[in-house]
């Protein structure tokens, strides 16, 4: 039996690198060789007991690689091709993938997501795709790693964000915390037509980035109030679209707060414990306001998409790898990245 490195969740606080067989794969699959992948906060979820997984998993769900083995029935790729493969993989042939809701597949909140959910994850040098010829995406030769990493997850989200949000030409919008999915909202947003986009963050390295991903005022909630200086700019009015994307009571209430009567609270944010609606904030119900949620939207025609984003030029966020480890050294870069040091964005893991 084939042996292979993999990050296996242990217990609450404890991920470790341990031996584990190369995936079998049946005839929907493909087997991909990961060159390289990344830690995300859903994954810090995970580590710290917050987002519930069986003990055994493989965790991490943004693989890039290549192709190692394809099963029977998979065509349209071959063996060798680099592709990637969204956080998000859709059967593509149940009723909600029908319907158009792809990452709630098999009528399951959240069952799209399997990766590092369901099954194992990306953080190993070999992983199954399931439904591969409705989840890989080919990398072009001239985009590197690094410059498709964000796409299987916070670029999608991010995006999604804006996209939910239904931001229009000349929209005000506000983005409360500019981490990696924040930083990709911010994109999303003066991509979508958003006139003034103004985010919220304390960081300064995350600060810098946030201009560098559109921003036209970055407000530092440790310096001043975020809901009074965001009424301020937009004169009593509010903002056309507020971006929730920490997941925390704060930061919702904060786009509640700043949102014009009629306007959209779009919300990102992975929550635990109780979410509670300020009737203030909400007009007692009555103030026409609309709440949407997205999960990272997969499926290879998604991964296309955004891709030729990148490739087109009209969004970079290769600067947003901020630290480069070895699979081997995952431990390390999962202490680094929980407790945000050294100004880190987004990891770089490579087998």
């Amino acid at each position: 039996m084939s042996m292979m490195k993999a990050a296996i969740f242990v217990e609450p606080n404890r991920i470790v690198i341990d031996d584990k067989p190369v995936p079998d794969i049946g005839p929907t699959d493909a087997l991909v060789k990961i060159s390289t992948t990344t830690i995300c906060g859903t994954d810090v979820h995970i580590l710290k007991g917050e987002y519930p997984v069986e003990p055994g998993l493989t965790v991490g769900h943004e693989p890039v690689g290549v192709i190692a083995a394809l099963g029977s029935a998979v065509n349209g790729f071959r063996e060798g091709e680099r592709v990637i493969a969204g956080a998000i993989t859709p059967c593509g042939q149940c009723f909600s993938c029908l319907d158009g809701h792809l990452a709630q597949c098999r009528g399951e909140a959240i069952g799209g997501w399997r990766f590092g959910n369901t099954i194992d994850g990306a953080q190993a040098e070999y992983l199954r795709v399931p439904d591969a010829a409705a989840n890989l995406t080919r990398v072009p030769e001239h985009l590197s790693d690094e410059h498709v990493l964000m796409c299987p997850d916070i670029m999608s989200t991010g995006f999604s964000g804006a996209e939910s949000g239904g931001i229009r030409i000349g929209d005000t919008v506000a983005v409360f915390a500019q981490g990696p999915i924040g930083l990709c909202a911010t994109a999303g947003a003066k991509l979508s037509g958003a006139t003034r986009i103004i985010t919220v963050e304390t960081v300064p390295e995350r600060i810098a980035m946030s201009k560098a991903m559109g921003a036209d005022i970055v407000i530092d909630f440790k310096a001043e109030d975020p809901i009074e200086r965001i009424m301020e700019l937009t004169d009593g009015r509010g903002v056309d679209v507020a971006i929730e994307a920490l997941g925390t009571q704060e930061t919702f209430e904060g786009c509640l707060r700043v949102t014009k009567p009629g306007g959209t609270v779009s919300s990102l944010g992975v929550y635990s414990g109780k979410l509670s609606l300020p009737v203030d904030a909400f007009a007692a119900g009555l103030g026409d306001h609309h709440i949407v949620t997205t999960l990272c939207p997969g499926g290879k025609e998604r991964m296309r998409r955004l891709i030729e984003v990148v490739a087109s030029g009209r969004v970079d966020l290769k600067p947003l790898v901020t630290h480069r480890y070895k699979l081997e050294d995952i431990e390390a870069a999962y202490d680094l990245f929980a407790h945000q040091r050294d100004g880190v964005l987004k990891i770089a893991v490579t087998p």
